[in-house]
């Protein structure tokens, strides 16, 4: 009895768990459905950002951001510190944030030789530029928000690399013994040092909720992020400056910033003001002061220029300088210049593969000659002689520059080929096995010459019967090299013109 009561307790809490679960993944369902019907628009904001692979400018500074500490920039990344103990360094924004709702994108790389690093990276948006302090790097009691990557335990709780949010408002001292997790408002754990790609932070503050989204570096993929921690309910100041800094300790790891993106998120049918609209007056009035004295100067260095060069007073400036049009036609000419080069290094080409087929040609006429006064006059091989015809009708074609007949003669060696029973071959994979017959062609032919050439031989040996046509210049492998060459030659000729005829396209 006792035994049935329990199992039914068991079934009974089952169920419970599940439609515990069930209500719960609708409710998740839901509250994705609606915030996926409420996505808000971004706008980048440059002003807030920064990203290679011209990030630094040539004095080392950042346009639009200030560094200090050991940070050092650089063209395509800002190293926060370096991998030595005791380093503090920090990026901050110059500009001052007015808008509400926001989205920064933060790529970054934390790598580091021992098994564990120290002390972190952190990302900040607060009310004032913490260039300087013992909070990684950045000043404590500040006034806003600040994600943590802590990859340091200091409190030996075995809770570390981790992901932490803390908030300030400007009076609390950061709990460094505990790692701030009495203070923290949501935190994951994360391992973020040493993995082959960099990782990426997204940190979205939207209708005060601030969700932080993680990339884990394990994959080259830029969109593949996980979720680590939101917190609802969050009022952080509507002004600030954003920035990102790091330190170490007695462990070191180099922390780097690939990119800081900043977005500007607007709930749909809100209008934007325009980024002029956006400008304070005094900045607009700054720069149309700064724009009118460079004018000024450019025109005094122009009534100078003149005055100095009185030869060209009577010419507009202007027509000393290449226009739009004028560049256009040097181009079309360098376009055409090209293009004859490549007319005549393939006419050159051409020339050389006309010499070798009269050459071979040559060869085997030769051969054939010997061949059939060394049998007493015995008319040689039908298909060798079809075969040799051919190759000189080819020959002929390609003088008188008919390509069209060339074709043809080609098809009708090919056609002719599959008649008697030899195949095709394909011209990278057999290309060496036609150079091996070459060579014993060659051999064959030097070791005739040198047998004519003797004529003590001559007395000696008897005219033997006429032999069978050696293997090593048999038809199959005559007619192979033949068709093989041949279309090795045409397919050279219609890939240049495909390459001339896409040259073209751009001028």
């Amino acid at each position: 009895m006792a035994v049935s009561i329990g199992k039914r307790l068991a079934a009974d809490a089952c169920l419970l768990i599940l439609t515990l679960i069930f209500q719960d993944s609708n409710a998740s369902n839901i509250a994705a459905g609606s915030s996926t019907a409420e996505t808000p628009h971004r706008r980048f904001e440059y002003k807030y950002s920064f990203k290679g692979p011209h990030l630094s400018q040539a004095d080392g500074s950042i346009p639009f951001w200030v560094h200090s500490g050991n940070a050092i920039p650089s063209a395509d990344q800002v190293r926060i510190t370096p991998s030595l103990r005791s380093q503090k360094g920090s990026v901050w924004s110059k500009n001052m944030v007015n808008f509400d709702s926001w989205e920064a994108e933060v790529t970054f790389r934390v790598s580091g030789r021992g098994r564990m690093g120290a002390d972190g990276l952190a990302i900040w948006f607060t009310t004032a530029q913490g260039l300087d302090g013992p909070v990684y790097g950045a000043a404590d009691k500040w006034n806003g928000i600040g994600i943590f990557f802590d990859s340091f335990d200091n409190d030996g709780k075995k809770n570390n690399p981790a992901v932490m949010v803390v908030g300030n408002n400007g009076n609390l001292v950061y709990d460094h013994p505990n790692d701030g997790t009495t203070q923290a408002l949501g935190t994951c754990l994360r391992d973020f040092r040493n993995k082959p790609y960099p990782v990426r932070a997204k940190i979205t503050y939207y209708k005060k909720t601030l969700m932080v989204l993680i990339n884990n570096g394990f994959t080259p993929d830029r969109d593949d992020y996980e979720f680590c921690t939101k917190v609802d309910n969050m009022v952080i100041p509507k002004e600030g400056y954003f920035g990102i800094s790091a330190a170490t300790g007695g462990l070191a790891d180099d922390h780097d910033v690939l990119s800081f993106l900043t977005f500007r998120l607007t709930e749909p049918g809100q209008e934007l003001p325009p980024p002029e609209a956006e400008m304070p007056k005094e900045e607009k009035d700054k720069y149309q002061e700064e724009f009118q004295n460079f004018q000024q100067e450019l025109d005094k260095k122009k009534e100078d220029y003149q005055k100095e060069h009185p030869d060209v007073q009577g010419e507009p400036i202007e027509d000393m300088y290449e226009s739009v049009n004028d560049r256009e036609l040097r181009q079309v000419f360098e376009g055409q210049n090209r293009i004859h080069l490549e007319i005549k290094q393939l006419h050159r080409q051409l020339a050389m593969i006309l010499d070798e087929q009269r050459r071979y040609v040559s060869v085997v006429t030769d051969e054939v000659s010997k061949r059939q006064g060394e049998s007493g006059g015995q008319a040689p091989s039908q298909e060798l002689g079809a075969v040799v015809a051919t190759q000189q009708e080819v020959l002929r074609n390609l003088d008188e520059n008919s390509f069209h007949d060339s074709l043809k003669q080609i098809g009708a060696t090919q056609h002719q080929a599959n008649a008697v029973g030899m195949g095709t071959y394909e011209t990278v994979q057999h290309f060496n096995d036609i150079k091996e017959h070459l060579h014993v062609v060659k051999r064959n032919i030097e070791h005739l010459i040198t047998r004519n050439g003797n004529p003590s031989e001559k007395q000696v040996l008897r005219c033997p019967d006429p032999p069978p046509m050696p293997s090593c210049l048999g038809t199959t492998h005559f007619l192979v090299f033949v068709v093989i060459q041949s279309v090795l030659f045409f397919s050279y000729i219609m890939y240049k013109s495909q390459q001339e005829a896409a040259a073209k396209k751009f001028f």
